[in-house]
């Protein structure tokens, strides 16, 4: 009660007291010699016998050493792998896909013509070993023929050139993981399935392009896709919307853009709150029909 009305104060003192005991008595100062401590001993010191002179500390060579402050994981595989949990969480699942890619697969098969721009040794690095690669299936390779010279079955008039397909064997560095996702679309097709796919690439990719602070002959691309016969442009602003939301944007907007094998095609933005404005952070949009 007194302590609560603050009329007095605890206070824990600790009391030690030293005392020789009768073997200290017994020594004479003139006996004690006053030793250095040292911890580790000098090649000089072995050399010269002062060793002897210092009182060395015990190293007890069980104990743990000190911990070391390893290497960390790079903040982009952290956010790699930040948006491959995303993904998954979303159903779907991560495909992989060779480097080396042929033309085929990264230009041919996404109908984008053989004089294009895109595909010149500017933008592009191919090899010279291996300089082919192997094409797909022949009823495959034939659809894409048809669909670059007079628009196939895709109700398209294509390109109204002549299709070459030692072109389309060059072997590419690939320039965008949708080369990958070409691969997915003919097994697709190929086995006939009719059951929904949802399937995502993250991945390497390469450009022949001059270098500066944001541009690199190599960086990291991603993407995801969806097959379904049921599925349209909302859906699509739908997933958009759920995986920069599950990446912590809240402002999310949508607007018309342009990408040659997509249509319609979209632009996406997110409001960065520390920087105070849109960012841009990709392209989308539903693979056209001569894809």
């Amino acid at each position: 009660l007194l302590n609560k009305r603050k009329l007095f104060t605890k206070e824990k003192k600790t009391q030690r007291s030293i005392f020789l005991t009768n073997k200290g008595k017994s020594i004479k100062l003139s006996e004690i010699k006053e030793l250095t401590h040292i911890s580790k001993i000098t090649s000089e010191m072995l050399s010269s016998g002062t060793w002897k002179d210092y009182d060395i500390k015990p190293f007890d060579v069980t104990k743990p050493g000190p911990s070391l402050k390893a290497g960390k994981t790079h903040p982009l595989v952290n956010l790699i792998n930040e948006i491959r949990e995303i993904f998954i969480s979303m159903g779907f699942t991560e495909i992989r896909g060779p480097i080396v890619e042929s033309a085929f697969f990264n230009f041919d098969a996404l109908f984008q013509p053989q004089d294009h721009p895109a595909r010149e040794l500017q933008d592009t690095f191919y090899l010279n070993n291996p300089k082919f690669a192997k094409l797909p299936e022949k009823d495959r390779v034939l659809a894409v023929k048809a669909t670059h010279e007079n628009g196939g079955d895709s109700n398209s008039l294509g390109w109204r050139y002549q299709w070459d397909e030692n072109i389309a064997k060059q072997t590419v560095l690939r320039t965008h993981t949708t080369a990958t996702t070409m691969r997915r679309l003919a097994q697709f097709y190929r086995n006939n399935d009719k059951t929904p796919v949802k399937v995502f690439c993250i991945d390497r990719v390469f450009r022949n392009e001059k270098l500066d602070k944001s541009h690199l002959a190599e960086f990291t691309q991603i993407e995801g896709i969806v097959i379904d016969e049921n599925v349209n442009l909302s859906d699509l602003i739908g997933l958009l919307s759920e995986f920069y939301k599950k990446m912590g944007f809240e402002k999310i907007i949508t607007r018309p853009g342009f990408f040659p094998y997509t249509e319609p095609s979209m632009e996406v933005s997110v409001y960065y709150d520390k920087l105070g404005e849109w960012l841009e952070m990709g392209g989308s949009g539903i693979f056209r029909p001569e894809v």
